[in-house]
Order: C-alpha cells, then structure tokens, then sequence
C-alpha cells in the first residue's frame, strides 16, 4: 500500500485529521525520517512517528535485546532477548503493524565519531536517542550543512531524568503557530481616525493580542477594509486600533462586517547543539522549581563527561560517582555563559544513583512530545520548542539515605524501573488492585505503562478494565494496542489480550460494562470500589468523570484523572482527604445558540450545522418515534378517526396524521418527498421569513430590522447540475426510505438514476402564512404547545380517513424506524445530510461554506485526537501513580496543563481540599463522611438527636438524593419525627445503610450542609 493513499484514508486519520488539517498530512505523507536507538524513549518516538503516518521511518540501533530492556521497551519480547535479536530488527515488525501506510526500515550500524554521515541526507528529520554528546555534535553539524537543512532532534531519558534537543535550522518557516481556529466576531463599529478603533458587537470579547493580523469582510460604507490585512493594538477585551482610517480612501462605517483573524507564516531561527551547550535556552515547565532547568543541564553535560572519560554509566547508587558527577558539574558551570548561581547537588546526586535505569513512564512522556516536534518539523504546523526542555520525575524518589542494595539489579525485566524506585516499590507496584474505566487512546497508553511497570502482577495485585465500547478503525491511528483484525471486537478484551503480549505476567480482567448509575448496585458498588487501591478514568466525556469522581469521594478511593483534546491535555491527582476533587471545579459551559437564530437568523456556518443537525433528529429520530408511541397507545384507527373528526384532539393527532397520508411506500415516492423537503427549507421558508419582514423592515427605534448580525436570506432555485442539491435530494431519499422501510439500491443514488426520478417531480407553489416568527434571543426551545384549532383537528381526521379510504391502513401504520446517528460510517448518508444542509443554508444567507471535515467533527462533537499527546499525558499520570503508591504530602503531587502545540508544559501543585467551618470546633470536608448506627426501631427524633449529642447541635433538614425526608417548615413534616427510619426510608431486604444529606444551623442561623451521613439500618 503506497504511502500517497493516507490522502484516501479518511477513517483512520480522521481525529487525526482535525488536528493537523490536510495539508499537514499530506507533506508528512512525503516525508522520511530516522529514529536512532530503539530503548524505551526510540520505541515510543517511532510508534507515534509512524500512528501519525509519515511516508517512511527508518530505525537504526547497533544494541541486542537484553531482559532489562522489557522495563521500557514495550515491542520487545523475552525470546528476542534470548536470542539477543537486534533491538531495530526485533520491533520492526511490530511497528509496521501499527500504520499500513507507511514503510518501516532498519539499520545496524553504529552511529558514532568515525561514521560516515552521507546516508543522512536521505531523510527530512533526525531523532537521536542513547548517542554520546559528540555524537549529537557531529550528527548535528552535519544536519546544517546540508542545502536544505536537515532538522535535527535529539533526546534521552537517564533514571528519572529526560531531556531534548530541537533544532530545526537557521530560518523554519511556522505556518501555523497554535492550531486554533479562527474565531471570527461581528463589527459594531469602526471611527474614522488615527488610528481607527473597531469596537466588537454586543460586548463579544474579540480574543486577540497585540500584533495579530486581522482582515474584514462584509463592512458596508467603510469597504476599504474589506480584505485589508490590519495589524492590531488591543485597547480593551472588546476594543482595538488598526491602520488610519482617517484619509479619504477610507469612507465613514455605516453597519455590518466581520472581524476575521489570519494567521501569517512566520520565520524561527534555530542555533546549532554545540552553541546551545554553553548557553541554553531553557523551558520551565514546573515553576516550582525554578532553578531545576538550569541544574538539570548541567547534571546530563556532567553525566556526558563521565561516560566519555569512564567508558560507563555511574553505578546504580554509588556515592563516589556521584561526588565525581558533582565536581565535575562544578567544572563545567565554570564555562557556561549563563552559569548557574547554586549548583543543586540533590540533582546531580539522583541523576548520578539513576542513570543507569530508565523511567518507562517518563519515555512515555518525551515520547510524546519528541515525536510531536519531529512532526513540526515535517511539516511546518504548530511551534517549536525553543530549544532544550528538560523534564524530572524527583519526587517518586525515596530518600537519598536509603539502603542502595533495593536498587540493585536482579537480572529480570524490572531492572531499570528498580534502579529507580526500588524494590520495595516494584513489589508494591505488583501486588496493588487497579480500576481503569475506559480502554480508548488514553487507556491503551495506561495499559502499556502498567504492564512495563508489573502493576497486578503479583499475588495479591490484579487489573480491572471495563468499556462497553466495539473497536471502530478510526481508533486504531491511536489505540495502539489494536489492529485492523480487532475491529467490531470489544475493546476491553482485546486490550486486555493485546498488553499480555508486553508482561505475560499480569493479571487482568476485562469487563463490558459502563460505569454509572445503572450498575452501581449490581457492580460497581462500594464493596468493589473500597477493593481497589487506586481508581484510574480514562474516559472521553466530563458526565462520566464527574460520576466515576463522585463514586471514589464516597468510597475514599484515590483516583488519577487525565483527558486530551488534540494537542492538550490535562493530568489530575486525587488524593482522599488531601486535594480537591474532579468535580470542585466547574468546566465553562458549551455556547449555546439562541433558539430563533439557529430557527430563522443564522449568522455563522455554526449556526447552519446546529440547524441541519437538529433537523435529522427531528426528521430522522423524533418523529418516527413519535408516530410509532402514537400508534402502540392508539390502536383502533377507527376511533381516532371519530374522535378527531368530532373536534377532539389526540396528542400529537396533526403531525402524526400528516406523516400517516404522505408516507412513502416506494423509492421514486421517496425522491418526490426529499425534492419537496428541499424546496420547502431552502425556497419556502426563505420567502416566508421575507414575507413576515421584508427588507425595509424597521425596528420601534427606527433601524433596520437587517442589520448585523441578521441576514436577509435568499430563496435558492433547485438545480440538476449542482451537486450538493442532487446530494441533499438523495440523502435525504435514502434516509425516508430507512426510517419508512423502503426498499432501495445502492445504484438509486446515482446522478444518472435519481435525477430523472427529480425531474418528475412538480413542486407545489409558495403560500405566505402568518405563522408568527420567533425574533426574541432569549426565547428557549420549549416543548411546543398542542393549540391546534377545530379545522386543524378535523383536517387531521380527514387525513386519516382518507388513508383508511384507500385500504392503506396495514401499510402507513406500521412502524417506522428511527436512525441513531451514526458520524464515522460515510456510506449510511447521515453526513451527506448534515454538510449539504448546512452550506444550502448558508448560501441561502450568503454565509461562507465549510468543508464535510469541519461540519462533521462540529455536528458529530468529534474531540480531535493525536497519539503524540495521549503518549505525554498518560506517562505524566502514570508518574503520579508510583507516588500515591508511598502517600506523600501535597508537594509532591503534580496536576498538569500541556499543550504541545505551543509547546507548554505546566506542572503545579494540586488545589488542597477546601475544609468548611459550621462552627467553632465543628468542621469538614468533602472527604469526611459521618457515621450513625441505628436499629429498627431507631426513629427520625433520635437520627437528628445524634447530632445534638455528639456535635453540639440538631439537623435542620435531611435529604435522601431527590426526596425531602424532613423539613421543619413543611407542616406534615412534624409527624415524620416518631417514626422509624425504616418507614422512612424504605430500604430493600439486602440494604444495609443509605446516604444521606443533613443540613444544619451555623454560628449564625444559616442553614449549611453537612458532610455525606451514611445511616446504617442495622437490621
């Protein structure tokens, strides 16, 4: 399969896709890059590398397969290093598994001093991993020599230490610096000065900076600007200057235009490795540790020069290399431009004990980001690192007086994690239980990173994974632990099977169940969830994490939390009784779209695709549903027919009435229906909107009613050589003959087939109604009300009787079949709809159109996804993993923000939890749970009398989930305090307690709630 069909291949670059946009894609399908050293970091750039679908990838590594490298090297396998297989040959294959598109090489050489450089020069990008400094120099050099540049990048991880190095020549040319879409926003206004200031419509907040580059388009009066590139000065978050608008080539602003922000490439100039040693430009990623960047650089030139002049590594945990480490770091800052103030001898102390190990979480981390920077430079996307990060994992480090002989290796595949953290750990790491929910992109990076680890690998450790979800071929650009065979196959399991190839030694169970309310009783109670040492979300939807974090709040579990959307990506510890919780902060709101402008004043392309996709369910799902409940409570059409005709109404009699006498029972029908469908939102409804407020309309105060952002619209005339109308009519015929059950042919899409069954088809003139018109932004979609007159009543019955007439009752009666949505299968139509709708919409209000891959990723909410960054979060959470397994304080917990786009990498301490204060004395946190005991003939008197004994006061009011239990305003409420808690509550015969929720009276009368009160029944 050649490497030029990725541009075919929608499905499985489709998340992909959003992020990079096609042209980005298309280069890195021409491009070829070199990954040397295949350890735990080379392995983790590759995969990412090639799941991203460059054109070829060549990994080159002199080093044979040993046990240690199982600790970090997830493609290796226990017979290649019996057989000490070359680590490039013995992966190779199983990379190329991952992306068919893109051709995976090897080479054995060795890389070094003496190597002869000139096959380089068949490659866009090197990656060095394990080559010494001179080496890199060399590489490096060589790369610059070159007309054009080669892009160079190198990078290593030594113990709990990474590093890496980018450059990308004297003059790159960024084309697009962050990836965001371009938010356009309407003109209120723009004076007629120096300089002109453009002020936003109804207070929108305009979202720029200072020296953004913006155009206009639809200015009426000042059009000069229309086109123009204006850079900017931000005056407020709702105001900016631009050029002079003063001269009189610029006419006075009378109304209308839109602020459209353009993005202009931009030129980054890059300096060589060898000028970087010396005076580094650093990134910061945890401001915490401020100093760490600078030390940390020292500490990997201190590590280079002892490899050079000791031909090996320091000793795992030996004291005099590391106090060799430390003076010659002394030395080295001696030479630095920028040197460093206070050399951090605790660095170069755990870089010099750890070297010779290898953290597989944080390879998963630079993995992540290297293979993201190798994509920049491939393709010009996003902003370069600039130009050394560097990257610790300190703080799962045990204390630096610990007994070395735990680090020491055993000759098994934990080597490299031990140098690290122990072997104490590693034992822990065995025997812990584990609840991962979800099994998507982050859960087979979590998966991968337990099994290098050997979590549930131990006698009393086990792994649980549950997803209910089927493996879809989108998910294998980023899935990783899947194949092209797996698909339609349940994801848990086939993880579960796939991460067994990496550790034959785990134990894992796979289970197909969602993780909600529904199955909170029967599994995922709080006797399973107390079973588990540590809870991990790897879901794709905030509804479900903010369940899964309720469930551990309850049940004192910890839980790691983490997300990504294209290139961002958030990392959340949760530690019981010590940082605040997923659901302590609040995600903004999505925007909604007032309901008359998406009904009947569109103004953006947005707005279009809301209304097309409201339109499917409304065609698609409601209304067949509708029919089909009308039918099953109505079952003698006699009887509706009497009862309508006599002036009664039936619930939802019209519609339904009406969808029973135009039903389609053949194709050509179906086409007929779809025709008029076109004519009736695209023609009709147009006139109709001009009809009830034509164009010299005015508002009370005078303006015109069209003025910005409202769009007169235009009626579009049906024509047989323009495309998206024939596509509109056939998708639209398709999905009435599914929902109808309708028999067609894959053949009756075709042009050639359907338009002349169109050309059949007699359109029914325009009639204006004085159907009033929605025009208030406030005004909700509510459910509408049934105000159907007598006529429209009978109408209706005369339908039905009409259909009874024709002896086609047994066929407009039977059910019909609602669609469920489906966005990733481009053959069910469902798409086709949606994206010709919505651009016949939008030229129907002279709005600009978008491509099918923009109006499918909004109408479907597809979360754009990379494997680059899934990699970088789930070795930042994984990290915080090894620590929750020791419980330290706060300080050594780190949430995280990232965005490789950029790149940004935040790490920070997580939020403390909030404790509340009732009084003097009396305080709680969201953690703490308060316990009461009672019997069965414990009453409500004595449940809120506890209380008073044992904190000083009395409940004001209790509250089981939606039901009020008590409360003392309520005046039956008072007879509810001699009666038992088992009355009240009414538990099952298996319940043994329930939760509940007891507000009380503060300090000051004011009523606050309590902790979570968990009554147990004591039967």
């Amino acid at each position: 399969m050649m490497a030029s069909e990725v541009e075919i291949d929608d499905t499985l670059y489709s998340r992909q896709r959003y992020v990079l946009g096609d042209s980005a894609m298309k280069r890195m399908a021409k491009s070829a890059v070199l990954i040397y050293g295949m350890g735990g970091l080379g392995v983790e750039i590759a995969k990412n590398i090639v799941l991203a679908g460059v054109k070829s990838l060549t990994i080159q590594d002199r080093k044979t397969a040993t046990v240690a490298d199982l600790g970090a090297q997830f493609f290796l396998r226990e017979e290649d290093a019996r057989a000490n297989r070359n680590r490039a040959e013995a992966c190779c294959s199983r990379l190329s598994e991952l992306n068919p598109y893109v051709s995976v090489d090897t080479l054995t050489d060795s890389l070094d001093e003496h190597s002869d450089l000139s096959y380089l020069k068949l490659f866009q990008c090197i990656i060095l991993t394990e080559c010494p400094l001179p080496v890199q120099v060399r590489v490096n050099k060589f790369c610059r020599e070159q007309s054009p540049q080669i892009h160079f990048i190198s990078s290593d991880v030594y113990g709990v230490f990474g590093s890496v190095f980018v450059d990308l020549g004297d003059e790159f040319e960024v084309v697009d610096a962050t990836g965001e879409e371009p938010r356009e926003v309407f003109v209120n206004n723009i004076t007629k000065a120096t300089p002109g200031v453009v002020t936003c419509l109804d207070n929108q907040m305009h979202g720029l900076e200072s020296d953004a580059t913006v155009t206009f388009k639809e200015v009426r009066g000042m059009t000069s600007l229309n086109g123009q590139l204006c850079q900017i000065k931000v005056l407020t978050p709702y105001t900016f200057s631009i050029c002079d608008t003063a001269g009189e080539e610029h006419k006075p602003y009378e109304s209308g235009g839109i602020i459209v922000p353009v993005k202009l490439p931009k030129k980054v100039h890059f300096k060589s490795l060898e000028s970087q040693l010396t005076c580094p430009s650093l990134t910061i990623p945890d401001l915490s540790k401020f100093q760490a960047p600078p030390n940390l650089h020292l500490a990997f030139l201190a590590l280079d020069k002892f490899l050079q002049i000791n031909k090996r590594l320091p000793h795992i945990w030996c004291a005099n290399d590391a106090c060799q480490i430390i003076s010659m770091a002394t030395d080295l800052n001696k030479q630095l431009e920028s040197k460093v103030a206070v050399l951090d001898e605790d660095i170069l102390r755990c870089m010099s004990f750890t070297s010779r190990g290898c953290l597989a979480l944080l390879c998963a981390t630079m993995g992540g980001f290297v293979a993201q920077e190798g994509l920049k430079a491939l393709t010009g996307k996003f902003t370069p690192l600039n130009q050394m990060l560097y990257l610790d994992a300190m703080e799962i480090l045990p204390g630096l007086d610990a007994d070395k002989q735990q680090f020491q290796t055993r000759g098994d595949r934990y080597d490299l994690l031990r140098a690290c953290v122990g072997d104490d750990t590693c034992q822990k790491l065995a025997n812990i239980k584990l609840f991962m929910i979800g099994c998507g992109a982050i859960g087979c990076e979590m998966l991968k990173n337990y099994a290098l680890l050997g979590i549930g690998s131990g006698d009393k450790g086990k792994i649980t994974i549950t997803d209910n979800d089927l493996i879809e071929k989108s998910n294998l650009n980023r899935q990783f632990l899947f194949r092209p065979h797996h698909i339609r196959k349940p994801k848990s399991t086939t993880a579960a099977q796939s991460v067994l190839d990496i550790n034959p030694a785990l134990k894992i169970e796979a289970q197909q169940q969602k993780v909600c309310p529904q199955t909170e009783e029967r599994l995922y109670n709080d006797a399973f969830l107390e079973s588990q040492d540590i809870v991990v979300n790897a879901l794709d939807n905030v509804e479900a994490r903010r369940y899964v974090d309720s469930r551990c709040v309850t049940t004192q579990r910890p839980l790691l939390e983490s997300g990504t959307m294209g290139t961002k990506g958030h990392v959340q510890v949760i530690v019981p009784h010590l940082t605040e919780s997923y659901g302590s902060q609040r995600d903004p709101p999505d925007e909604d779209y007032p309901y008359c402008t998406v009904k009947s004043f569109p103004a953006t392309i947005e707005h279009c695709i809301q209304w097309s996709r409201d339109k499917f369910e409304q065609l698609f799902v409601q209304k067949p549903n509708i029919f089909n409940k009308f039918w099953s409570m109505n079952k003698n059409v006699e009887e509706v027919v009497e009862t309508l005709l006599q002036g009664n109404n039936i619930e939802n009699s019209i519609n339904v009435a009406k969808l029973s006498a135009q039903r389609p029972y053949t194709w050509p029908q179906c086409v007929m229906l779809a025709r008029n469908k076109f004519e009736k939102y695209f023609n009709h409804k147009a006139k109709q909107l001009l009809h009830a407020f034509p164009l010299d309309t005015k508002l009370q105060d005078g303006s015109p009613f069209w003025q910005s952002p409202k769009r007169p619209p235009s009626p579009l005339e049906f024509h047989p050589e323009d495309e998206d109308h024939v596509t509109y009519v056939s998708s639209m015929a398709r999905l009435l003959a599914d929902i109808m059950g309708v028999p067609w042919r894959r053949e009756d899409l075709e042009a050639a087939n359907i338009l002349p069954l169109i050309a059949c088809v007699t359109v029914p003139p325009f009639s204006p109604s004085n159907k009033r018109i929605e025009t208030d932004e406030s005004a909700d979609k509510s459910a509408p009300v049934d105000d159907s007159s007598e006529d429209e009543i009978v109408q209706a019955g005369q339908r039905l009787k009409g259909v009874c007439r024709a002896g086609k009752v047994k066929v407009a009666l039977c059910s019909m079949h609602p669609i469920e949505f489906e966005k990733d299968d481009d053959s069910n139509s469902h798409i086709d709809f949606i994206s010709t709708s919505a651009n016949l919409r939008a030229q129907s209000y002279s709005i600009e159109t978008a491509d099918r891959l923009k109006i499918k990723r909004i109408a479907g909410r597809i979360v754009p996804a990379i494997a680059t960054t899934t990699a970088a979060v789930s070795g930042l959470v994984s990290i915080e993993l090894l620590k929750l397994i020791e419980r330290p304080g706060i300080e050594k917990y780190k949430n995280c923000f990232l965005n490789l786009a950029l790149p940004v990498i935040l790490l920070s301490e997580p939020g403390p939890v909030e404790r509340t204060v009732i009084r003097e004395g009396v305080s709680f946190t969201m953690w703490d749970k308060w316990e009461v005991w009672g019997n069965k003939d414990f009453t409500l008197q004595q449940f809120l009398h506890y209380f008073k004994e044992t904190y000083g006061f009395e409940g004001s009011s209790v509250v089981h989930g939606v039901k009020m239990v008590y409360m003392p305003i309520m005046p039956a409420h008072s007879k509810r305090l001699n009666m038992t808690m088992v009355k009240l509550l009414k538990p099952s015969a298996t319940q043994k307690y329930v939760d509940l929720v007891v507000s009380f009276d503060d300090d000051n009368d004011e009523d606050v709630p309590g902790p979570p009160v968990r009554y147990y029944f004591g039967l």
